[in-house]
């Protein structure tokens, strides 16, 4: 088989390859590149997607509450202000530099935040963005299904493998007609 034929072969399979990697998975990159985009502009929604940490009156935190106490004016207030909202804490993200604190809770997607020297409630917020992540990387389904992990596992390997493979496969589609140009020239 002449050099010509043998890239051209290579070619058609990569072509091949690409074109049903994209098919198969259409539906997928569609999602990941949505909630990406959106969740790269979380930060500057002027807090629609992720509420704006708040400033509080000190960064010196011998002059902070205990946690305990700033934990339970967090559960109080989101159970005021967010009746038949899950009550576990997902995470408590300390803003030592803002002086805030956020609490930020399992299933309902909301935060309080304090003011880490009083207890002053700064905000109560939707973290939209803490949603787009779960769609972003399948934790959705995972949280669904109960499936402890696995379903976010297979699919963002999946997923990384499939964009491995359109970047070689896209590149040699760019490359290699350029490339047979020059086996012809010569």
């Amino acid at each position: 088989m002449g050099k010509r034929k043998k890239q051209a072969k290579i070619l058609r399979i990569f072509r091949k390859v690409h074109r049903t990697t994209g098919a198969l998975l259409f539906i997928f990159f569609f999602f990941i590149s949505v909630s990406g985009l959106i969740l790269g502009w979380k930060k500057n929604s002027n807090g629609y997607i992720l509420p704006k940490t708040q400033q509080g009156t000190t960064a010196e935190l011998k002059k902070w509450l205990p946690v305990d106490s700033l934990h339970t004016i967090a559960l109080n207030t989101i159970n005021n202000e967010v009746p038949n909202t899950s009550f576990k804490v997902d995470r408590i993200d300390m803003r030592k530099e803002k002086g805030s604190v956020k609490f930020l809770f399992v299933d309902s997607f909301y935060e309080v935040q304090l003011d880490g020297a009083n207890g002053n409630v700064l905000s109560i917020g939707k973290r939209r963005s803490d949603f787009m992540e779960n769609i972003h990387d399948a934790s959705i389904v995972d949280d669904y299904l109960g499936t402890n992990g696995y379903i976010k596992l297979v699919y963002t390997s999946v997923m990384g493998i499939s964009l491995l493979i359109f970047t070689i496969t896209g590149f040699w589609l760019w490359y290699g007609p350029k490339r047979m140009r020059k086996v012809n020239k010569a």
